[in-house]
């Protein structure tokens, strides 16, 4: 989707609705935006972010996230601006709200720095990883033959009787910056899972996605008028 996070959804850009839910944060003092491109640094600015120009170089396709995050902390730290704690929200799940951004950064306060290294929002799984296949020689082979708690043949089994399983959603993650800095992880080794419901964890990646998001909105903003 070309200029994805300046799309209008429900008459804002994407990027809007994140930026929005959290300047209303009690807990977050800074909202920045980190991007290399001129447009949503202009309308990111419009909507009352501040703006980090990152270098070309750490926005290809292929980017991983922890460079990107080292950079900016690094020059944070130059300036004698190195946040407590840094709140990593994607504009790309419009329809996580402030209460999910306030509950991730009170876990990863309660549980303390010598506890745990970050918190990440998740969401049950949409297909189950003991259901799923690989395919070799054109047979399929399963992708796991037996569960953690020893049950074979997880993928005959009824879905009811297997473990939650929960998958990224992209909504908010909360981390220590020494996680980034000194254990060089996005998430360190203790994470904390804030679960959320699915129909707040879209994450826009397709034209279907965003389609989906528009329809939530406009259905939730009727039952709050009604």
């Amino acid at each position: 989707m070309p200029d994805k996070n300046i799309k209008l959804l429900c008459g804002k850009p994407l990027i809007a609705w994140t930026i929005e839910e959290a300047k209303k944060s009690k807990h977050i003092s800074r909202v920045i935006v980190n991007t290399d491109d001129e447009q949503i640094a202009e309308v990111s600015k419009k909507y009352g972010a501040e703006i980090f120009l990152r270098p070309k170089n750490l926005a290809e396709d292929l980017t991983q996230d922890l460079p990107v995050f080292t950079h900016h902390l690094l020059e944070l730290k130059k300036s004698g601006d190195l946040p407590d704690m840094v709140v990593d929200l994607r504009a790309t799940a419009p329809l996580r709200g402030v209460n999910r951004i306030d509950e991730g950064i009170k876990l990863l306060i309660d549980a303390g720095k010598e506890n745990v290294d970050s918190v990440r929002a998740v969401s049950a799984a949409a297909k189950h990883p003991y259901k799923m296949w690989k395919i070799k020689g054109g047979f399929l082979r399963p992708l796991f033959t037996e569960t953690e708690e020893g049950l074979k043949e997880p993928y005959n089994a009824p879905r009811q009787i297997l473990p939650a399983i929960f998958q990224n959603n992209g909504a908010m993650n909360a981390f220590w910056p020494e996680t980034i800095l000194e254990k060089k992880s996005m998430t360190g080794d203790r994470v904390l899972g804030l679960v959320m419901e699915d129909w707040e964890s879209i994450n826009i990646d397709s034209e279907l996605d965003f389609k989906l998001a528009e329809y939530i909105m406009q259905s939730r903003k009727k039952g709050v008028e009604h």
